[in-house]
């Protein structure tokens, strides 16, 4: 009789383990879906340190840091919700900062958006849109830059002698567009070519196809040849969280998604970290502003190295990184040295970045 019981136990048991195994389920990975602020008014949801799992025991250096170097205002989105957002120096959430050539950026998508509109065609050379004379060329060399060359820093211009200038006497031949990549504010050129091509003003423009759409406020302004946009710091990340979410807003395509790959891609073979006006980590070399040298390696070697960025002088920043949809925004005066884009502080800030969640 025992055998028998014990018998029955086995199979018992057996028949239990194969049905739990056949109704199991694996459970079910959950993705939080990416939240976007109100257009209108100031609620934005935030997410804490221990909700993602990351290090509250590194968030103070990482202050302590940006207030040393001089910052003004910062944020870290994830997954678009507000995950940090620090204030330093006298700034505040309702304090306007310029963008200075982290702005370069709106102009690119705002290319885009001209383009998507069959307004413009970048393939087209930029006197087809503003008249020849626009530079101090010959009509032949002037006839070979593009709205694409303005994009990519590659229109050949002389980009030392004459500074920021952008007058037809101070747009000089240097080198067939094209053929050479060379930092330089004659890309502020697009600006004029969409507001001749929309009939529009550029600011007019802007606002309505960008601006307004994801609740950015700001304005731009002249600041000697440059065209600066300022805003405050929360109106920077809702661009970056924009250009997080591929140029869409919720379900409102603001840029589409084959421009944004271009614009976010090495857009020439010259200088591989650099798109439409944005800077790309993780590429096998770089050039930098000023300089024709190629440098090896990344740009920002302890930054994640899908990570696009628009870089403006005296530490502007904006980091975007897809693979944690995660968007970083720095507002502030310069770390150190004054600098066009690129500092030391994007090293050691990224460190500390790092030690948040590794």
């Amino acid at each position: 009789m025992p055998k028998i019981i014990y018998s029955f136990l086995i199979l018992f048991l057996c028949i239990s383990c194969n049905s739990e195994t056949s109704d199991s389920k694996p459970t079910p990975v959950l993705t939080e879906t990416i939240y976007f602020p109100p257009v209108t008014g100031t609620s934005w949801e935030t997410k804490s340190i221990a909700s993602l799992g990351w290090k509250q025991a590194a968030v103070q250096p990482l202050l302590d840091y940006l207030e040393l170097k001089h910052s003004k205002g910062f944020i870290i989105l994830v997954n678009g919700r507000i995950v940090l957002e620090n204030y330093f120096n006298g700034h505040s959430a309702s304090t306007n900062w310029y963008w200075a050539s982290a702005g370069k950026t709106l102009t690119s998508t705002v290319t885009g958006i001209a383009q998507q509109e069959n307004l413009i065609n970048i393939n087209n050379k930029v006197s087809q849109y503003i008249g020849t004379g626009w530079t101090s060329e010959t009509l032949a060399q002037e006839n070979l830059i593009t709205c694409k060359n303005l994009l990519t820093m590659t229109s050949g211009i002389e980009d030392i002698a004459n500074g920021d200038a952008i007058s037809p006497a101070s747009l000089q031949y240097k080198a067939d567009a094209g053929t050479r990549w060379a930092y330089h504010n004659v890309y502020v050129k697009l600006q004029d070519v969409i507001a001749q091509a929309s009939g529009q003003t550029w600011t007019n423009y802007f606002n309505a196809k960008l601006r307004d759409k994801i609740g950015m406020d700001g304005a731009w302004f002249q600041s000697g040849n440059n065209s600066v946009y300022g805003s405050t710091t929360r109106s920077m990340a809702r661009f970056g969280l924009l250009m997080c979410n591929k140029g869409k807003w919720k379900n409102d395509v603001i840029l589409n998604e084959t421009y944004f790959n271009e614009a976010t891609t090495t857009s020439q073979n010259i200088n591989l970290g650099y798109g439409y006006l944005w800077w790309l980590n993780g590429k096998s070399t770089y050039h930098l502003p000023q300089s024709q040298a190629t440098f090896p390696g990344s740009i920002i070697p302890t930054a994640p190295s899908d990570m696009f960025m628009a870089l403006g002088k005296n530490d502007q920043k904006i980091y975007v990184v897809p693979s944690k949809n995660m968007v970083v925004i720095r507002m502030g005066d310069a770390a150190d040295n004054v600098n066009l884009a690129l500092s030391d502080f994007d090293s050691v800030l990224w460190q500390k970045i790092n030690a948040l969640y590794q």
